[in-house]
Protein backbone atom coordinates (compact mmCIF):
# COMPACT_ATOMS: atom_id res chain seq x y z
CA UNK A 1 0.00 0.00 0.00
CA UNK A 2 1.48 3.37 -0.97
CA UNK A 3 1.59 6.32 1.41
CA UNK A 4 -1.21 8.20 -0.35
CA UNK A 5 -3.55 5.20 -0.20
CA UNK A 6 -2.77 4.66 3.47
CA UNK A 7 -3.31 8.35 4.19
CA UNK A 8 -6.67 8.33 2.43
CA UNK A 9 -7.75 5.20 4.24
CA UNK A 10 -6.91 6.51 7.69
CA UNK A 11 -8.22 9.95 6.83
CA UNK A 12 -11.66 8.50 6.12
CA UNK A 13 -11.57 6.36 9.26
CA UNK A 14 -10.51 9.24 11.47
CA UNK A 15 -13.13 11.57 10.01
CA UNK A 16 -15.83 9.02 10.78
CA UNK A 17 -14.48 8.60 14.30
CA UNK A 18 -14.36 12.34 14.85
CA UNK A 19 -17.96 12.77 13.76
CA UNK A 20 -19.15 9.82 15.83
CA UNK A 21 -17.33 10.80 19.01
CA UNK A 22 -18.45 14.43 18.80
CA UNK A 23 -22.02 13.18 18.46
CA UNK A 24 -21.56 10.82 21.40
CA UNK A 25 -20.21 13.39 23.90
CA UNK A 26 -23.02 14.18 26.33
CA UNK A 27 -24.02 17.47 27.79
CA UNK A 28 -23.07 17.70 31.45
CA UNK A 29 -25.17 15.38 33.57
CA UNK A 30 -26.52 13.36 30.62
CA UNK A 31 -25.74 9.74 29.96
CA UNK A 32 -23.25 9.18 27.14
CA UNK A 33 -24.79 7.62 24.05
CA UNK A 34 -22.55 5.14 22.23
CA UNK A 35 -21.96 5.47 18.49
CA UNK A 36 -23.76 3.00 16.25
CA UNK A 37 -22.54 -0.54 16.78
CA UNK A 38 -20.90 0.25 20.15
CA UNK A 39 -22.00 -0.26 23.73
CA UNK A 40 -21.15 1.97 26.69
CA UNK A 41 -18.91 0.14 29.15
CA UNK A 42 -19.43 2.97 31.66
CA UNK A 43 -22.96 4.29 32.13
CA UNK A 44 -21.89 7.68 33.51
CA UNK A 45 -23.86 7.11 36.73
CA UNK A 46 -22.34 4.30 38.80
CA UNK A 47 -19.82 1.43 38.78
CA UNK A 48 -22.18 -1.11 37.20
CA UNK A 49 -20.27 -3.51 34.93
CA UNK A 50 -16.92 -2.95 36.70
CA UNK A 51 -15.04 -4.60 39.54
CA UNK A 52 -11.67 -4.07 41.17
CA UNK A 53 -8.66 -6.22 40.27
CA UNK A 54 -4.98 -5.41 40.40
CA UNK A 55 -2.03 -6.57 38.30
CA UNK A 56 -3.16 -10.20 38.11
CA UNK A 57 -2.59 -12.80 35.42
CA UNK A 58 -6.06 -13.40 33.93
CA UNK A 59 -5.21 -17.04 33.29
CA UNK A 60 -4.46 -17.58 36.97
CA UNK A 61 -7.60 -15.64 37.91
CA UNK A 62 -9.72 -18.03 35.84
CA UNK A 63 -7.95 -21.02 37.43
CA UNK A 64 -8.95 -19.97 40.96
CA UNK A 65 -11.63 -22.01 42.63
CA UNK A 66 -15.05 -20.32 42.71
CA UNK A 67 -14.61 -19.79 46.45
CA UNK A 68 -11.15 -18.20 46.14
CA UNK A 69 -12.27 -16.03 43.23
CA UNK A 70 -15.29 -14.79 45.19
CA UNK A 71 -13.06 -14.01 48.17
CA UNK A 72 -10.59 -12.08 46.01
CA UNK A 73 -13.41 -10.16 44.32
CA UNK A 74 -14.92 -9.22 47.68
CA UNK A 75 -11.58 -7.97 49.00
CA UNK A 76 -11.01 -5.90 45.89
CA UNK A 77 -14.55 -4.55 45.89
CA UNK A 78 -14.09 -2.66 49.14
CA UNK A 79 -10.87 -1.03 47.89
CA UNK A 80 -12.38 -0.40 44.47
CA UNK A 81 -15.30 1.53 45.91
CA UNK A 82 -12.94 3.44 48.21
CA UNK A 83 -10.73 4.76 45.41
CA UNK A 84 -13.10 4.99 42.43
CA UNK A 85 -16.12 7.27 42.11
CA UNK A 86 -18.44 8.78 39.51
CA UNK A 87 -18.47 12.57 39.23
CA UNK A 88 -20.22 14.68 36.57
CA UNK A 89 -20.54 11.64 34.31
CA UNK A 90 -16.84 10.81 34.64
CA UNK A 91 -15.19 7.71 36.10
CA UNK A 92 -12.61 9.04 38.56
CA UNK A 93 -9.75 7.33 40.37
CA UNK A 94 -7.62 8.98 43.05
CA UNK A 95 -4.42 7.24 41.94
CA UNK A 96 -4.69 4.30 44.32
CA UNK A 97 -6.48 1.01 44.71
CA UNK A 98 -7.16 -1.87 42.32
CA UNK A 99 -7.71 -1.28 38.64
CA UNK A 100 -11.20 -0.79 37.23
CA UNK A 101 -11.84 -4.10 35.48
CA UNK A 102 -14.78 -5.04 33.27
CA UNK A 103 -16.96 -7.85 34.56
CA UNK A 104 -16.99 -9.23 31.02
CA UNK A 105 -14.10 -10.63 28.99
CA UNK A 106 -13.54 -9.56 25.37
CA UNK A 107 -11.81 -11.02 22.35
CA UNK A 108 -11.55 -8.84 19.23
CA UNK A 109 -12.88 -5.32 19.67
CA UNK A 110 -12.68 -1.61 19.05
CA UNK A 111 -12.41 0.47 22.22
CA UNK A 112 -12.93 4.24 22.30
CA UNK A 113 -12.07 6.11 25.47
CA UNK A 114 -11.14 9.58 26.69
CA UNK A 115 -9.05 10.51 29.72
CA UNK A 116 -7.33 13.38 31.46
CA UNK A 117 -4.80 13.20 34.25
CA UNK A 118 -2.50 15.24 36.50
CA UNK A 119 1.26 15.72 37.04
CA UNK A 120 3.22 12.76 38.43
CA UNK A 121 0.52 10.25 37.50
CA UNK A 122 0.81 7.51 34.94
CA UNK A 123 -1.67 4.90 33.91
CA UNK A 124 -2.57 2.55 31.11
CA UNK A 125 -5.21 0.34 29.57
CA UNK A 126 -4.87 -3.42 29.85
CA UNK A 127 -6.21 -5.28 26.81
CA UNK A 128 -7.55 -8.78 27.54
CA UNK A 129 -6.07 -8.33 31.00
CA UNK A 130 -2.60 -7.77 29.56
CA UNK A 131 -0.51 -4.59 29.91
CA UNK A 132 -0.85 -2.20 28.18
CA UNK A 133 -1.53 0.93 26.16
CA UNK A 134 0.60 3.39 28.12
CA UNK A 135 -0.50 6.73 29.57
CA UNK A 136 2.21 9.02 30.98
CA UNK A 137 3.02 12.30 32.60
CA UNK A 138 5.32 13.07 29.67
CA UNK A 139 6.99 16.13 31.22
CA UNK A 140 10.58 16.06 32.45
CA UNK A 141 9.26 17.00 35.88
CA UNK A 142 7.27 13.76 35.89
CA UNK A 143 10.55 11.95 36.45
CA UNK A 144 10.13 9.08 34.00
CA UNK A 145 12.03 10.13 30.92
CA UNK A 146 14.54 7.40 31.77
CA UNK A 147 11.90 4.77 31.00
CA UNK A 148 10.41 6.45 27.94
CA UNK A 149 7.85 9.00 29.12
CA UNK A 150 9.47 11.62 26.87
CA UNK A 151 8.28 9.61 23.85
CA UNK A 152 4.58 10.17 24.65
CA UNK A 153 1.55 8.09 25.49
CA UNK A 154 -0.24 5.51 23.36
CA UNK A 155 2.49 2.91 22.88
CA UNK A 156 2.47 -0.74 23.97
CA UNK A 157 5.04 -0.05 26.65
CA UNK A 158 5.37 -3.62 27.93
CA UNK A 159 6.25 -4.90 24.47
CA UNK A 160 9.88 -5.66 23.81
CA UNK A 161 9.52 -5.26 20.05
CA UNK A 162 7.18 -3.54 17.61
CA UNK A 163 4.72 -1.03 19.02
CA UNK A 164 6.57 -0.33 22.27
CA UNK A 165 6.87 3.38 21.44
CA UNK A 166 4.28 5.63 19.79
CA UNK A 167 5.31 7.05 16.42
CA UNK A 168 5.03 10.59 17.83
CA UNK A 169 4.27 12.44 21.04
CA UNK A 170 0.72 13.81 20.98
CA UNK A 171 -0.17 14.26 24.66
CA UNK A 172 -2.27 17.32 25.41
CA UNK A 173 -1.57 19.63 28.38
CA UNK A 174 -2.82 18.65 31.82
CA UNK A 175 -6.50 19.50 32.24
CA UNK A 176 -7.37 18.67 28.62
CA UNK A 177 -9.00 15.46 27.44
CA UNK A 178 -7.04 12.94 25.38
CA UNK A 179 -8.73 10.38 23.15
CA UNK A 180 -7.73 6.81 22.40
CA UNK A 181 -9.24 4.57 19.75
CA UNK A 182 -7.87 1.07 20.11
CA UNK A 183 -8.54 -1.81 17.75
CA UNK A 184 -7.48 -5.34 18.66
CA UNK A 185 -7.86 -8.21 16.21
CA UNK A 186 -6.14 -11.46 17.12
CA UNK A 187 -2.92 -10.36 18.83
CA UNK A 188 -2.59 -7.21 16.74
CA UNK A 189 -3.29 -3.73 18.10
CA UNK A 190 -3.73 -0.38 16.36
CA UNK A 191 -3.84 2.76 18.48
CA UNK A 192 -5.18 6.11 17.28
CA UNK A 193 -4.18 8.76 19.82
CA UNK A 194 -5.66 12.23 19.64
CA UNK A 195 -6.59 11.66 16.02
CA UNK A 196 -3.37 10.11 14.70
CA UNK A 197 -2.17 6.54 14.30
CA UNK A 198 0.71 6.02 16.73
CA UNK A 199 0.78 2.20 16.72
CA UNK A 200 -0.32 0.22 13.67
CA UNK A 201 -1.03 -3.50 13.66
CA UNK A 202 1.54 -4.42 16.32
CA UNK A 203 1.18 -7.72 18.18
CA UNK A 204 0.56 -7.20 21.89
CA UNK A 205 3.11 -9.41 23.60
CA UNK A 206 1.98 -11.70 26.41
CA UNK A 207 3.52 -10.02 29.44
CA UNK A 208 2.47 -12.97 31.61
CA UNK A 209 4.20 -15.61 29.47
CA UNK A 210 6.32 -14.29 26.63
CA UNK A 211 6.69 -17.80 25.18
CA UNK A 212 2.97 -17.74 24.33
CA UNK A 213 0.72 -15.44 22.28
CA UNK A 214 -1.47 -12.98 24.12
CA UNK A 215 -4.62 -14.53 25.55
CA UNK A 216 -7.60 -14.83 23.19
CA UNK A 217 -9.97 -13.20 25.68
CA UNK A 218 -9.76 -11.14 28.84
CA UNK A 219 -11.08 -8.01 30.53
CA UNK A 220 -10.43 -4.35 29.85
CA UNK A 221 -8.61 -2.80 32.82
CA UNK A 222 -7.99 0.86 33.61
CA UNK A 223 -4.75 1.08 35.53
CA UNK A 224 -4.22 3.33 38.55
CA UNK A 225 -0.85 4.86 39.38
CA UNK A 226 0.09 7.72 41.65
CA UNK A 227 -2.35 10.50 40.74
CA UNK A 228 -5.92 11.28 39.75
CA UNK A 229 -7.13 10.14 36.37
CA UNK A 230 -10.57 10.73 34.87
CA UNK A 231 -12.22 8.66 32.15
CA UNK A 232 -15.32 9.26 30.04
CA UNK A 233 -17.02 8.09 26.83
CA UNK A 234 -15.90 4.48 27.22
CA UNK A 235 -17.39 2.67 24.24
CA UNK A 236 -16.67 -0.79 22.87
CA UNK A 237 -17.70 -2.72 19.77
CA UNK A 238 -17.07 -6.45 19.71
CA UNK A 239 -15.74 -7.73 16.39
CA UNK A 240 -16.52 -11.18 14.98
CA UNK A 241 -13.64 -13.60 14.95
CA UNK A 242 -12.45 -14.48 11.47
Amino acid sequence: MNNLTAWNRWGCVLLAWAVAISWACPARGEEAKPPEGFVALFNGKDLTGWKGLGHFDPKKYKELSPEDRAKLDAENRAEFEKHWRVENGELVNDGQGPYATTDKDYGDFELWIEYKTVPKADSGIYLRGTPQVQIWDTTKEGGKWDIGADKGSGGLWNNEGKGKWPSEKLDRPFGEWNSLKIKMVGPNVTVVYNGKVVVEDAPLENFWDRTQPVYETGPIQLQTHGGEIRWRNIFLKELPRK
